[in-house]
């Protein structure tokens, strides 16, 4: 029979090149999503699904994948806090490889609270354009993506890593890290609590007022409503790492008399101020994650008169975070150090916060697909956060699923190259 004879198919027989629903354009659709094991039982029946492959729901959010992706700085926008073609290709890469989740880099609420010149920003309606396109990519490839808010605070007006340092990492700059006016930094426009520099080669902050804090509590509102407009599908406010909120709960960096400093509570205040009004804004549908740093790794000590601690600590940290979570935050994405200069080698603390019952993240010197699953089968952590080795192999998810012997969907596009993993589980 000749194909102009061959009889037509009915619609259910019709074997078309579906395209999946919902997003702007055409995208081949996956079904599952790539990233998930979950097939249909006739189609492949894995024995056991490892945790790192469960799905996790927040809020009304569903994670198919514990993989997490970290905000990982770029330093690649345009002068004007834009995304470019680079973060379209970079977080695209990642939603395509299969993924749980994807948040977008460290992006400041205001142009003074970047870390250098090439950061991202949500500080004005013109930067919500090119988040729009790399939203929709990762819709399309059912990967949630959200977005990490920022204030770099006494850490503002440097220069990106690879202008400072070589590749093997030999300063290519004199003693100081300032990026200066006529380098496209504000080294006289750096805001903190108090105005202690973090090293003698950052800048000089300004001590804030009342009034520059209520200024930028209200910038990040009106970023979290940028967030909303834009369709991302959760947030997280950074805290951690000596940026503007980790400043104000550390002792180190705050030393103010007012009612921002000085007690825990004081310290905690400008921090669940925040908080709160980002929740308010964001509303209750979607979730909303914070980054912290449990601790500074300064010598934890109690001043011997006041009894008050000398810096940022695990101890502070349980009872901040207790904090958190009754102004309805989901989940603790558990860091350390950035405030402290000298400070030593972190580990995670994530299981310490689980078991306080609160929801955790664990980011940091995990690598490989046992470690990940062997954290979340001890009840460490509920998610894994991983940066540095999704940059050495951004196919980390796909690979973690053969290594630890589950079928998960690969990009139909990409199906060939991973027979190993799919051959192992299908059903005869």
């Amino acid at each position: 029979m000749s194909l102009a004879q061959e009889p037509k198919r009915s619609q259910k027989e019709l074997r078309i090149n579906k395209d999946t629903p919902g997003v702007t354009g055409y995208f081949p659709h996956n079904e599952p999503r790539i990233g998930s094991a979950d097939f249909p039982k006739d189609l492949i029946e894995d024995e056991h699904i490892p945790e790192l492959f469960t799905p996790i729901k927040i809020r009304n959010t569903v994670f198919k994948n514990r993989i997490f992706v970290s905000p990982i700085c770029q330093y690649s926008c345009d002068r004007d806090g834009k995304h470019t073609d680079w973060h379209f290709v970079h977080l695209g890469a990642f939603a395509v490889r299969g993924a749980g989740s994807i948040m977008v880099e460290a992006t400041a609420v205001v142009p003074e609270g970047r870390i250098s010149p090439e950061d991202c920003g949500l500080w004005e309606d013109a930067q919500m354009e090119p988040l729009k396109r790399t939203i929709n990519f990762a819709h399309a490839h059912g990967t949630p993506i959200g977005l990490q808010l920022a204030h770099a605070g006494r850490k503002a007006s440097t220069y990106a890593p690879w202008v400072a340092k070589d590749i093997v990492g030999r300063n290519r700059v004199d003693a100081s890290l300032i990026c200066m006016k006529e380098e496209g930094g504000w080294p006289d426009e750096v805001y903190a609590p108090s105005a202690i520099p973090f090293s003698s080669k950052y800048p000089m902050p300004k001590a804030m007022t009342l009034k520059d804090i209520e200024y930028v509590k209200a910038k990040f509102v009106e970023s979290v409503e940028r967030c909303k407009q834009v369709g991302f599908d959760f947030i997280e406010l950074h805290l951690a790492h000596g940026y503007l909120g980790h400043s104000f709960l550390s002792p180190l960096s705050n030393k103010r008399t007012d009612q921002y400093g000085g007690s825990l509570e004081n310290r905690m205040r400008f921090a669940l101020e925040l908080t709160e009004l980002v929740r308010k804004a964001w509303g209750d549908e979607k979730p909303l994650f914070i980054r912290l740093s449990a601790t500074d790794w300064a010598p934890e000590e109690r001043d011997n008169e006041t009894q008050e601690w000398k810096s940022w600590g695990i101890e502070q940290t349980r009872i901040f975070a207790k904090e958190l979570v009754k102004l309805g935050v989901d989940l603790i994405d558990t860091s350390t150090g950035g405030a402290f200069a000298s400070q030593r080698i972190p580990v995670p603390f994530a299981e310490t916060l689980k078991g306080d019952g609160i929801a955790t993240g664990a980011v940091g010197l995990i690598t490989t697909p046992q470690q990940a699953e062997e954290i979340l089968q001890k009840g460490q952590s509920d998610v894994i956060f991983l940066a540095r080795e999704l940059l050495r192999r951004v196919d980390w998810p796909l690979y973690a699923a053969q290594e630890l012997g589950v079928t998960v969907q690969p990009p139909v596009q990409y199906a060939q190259a991973w027979r190993k993993m799919v051959n192992k589980s299908q059903k005869n």
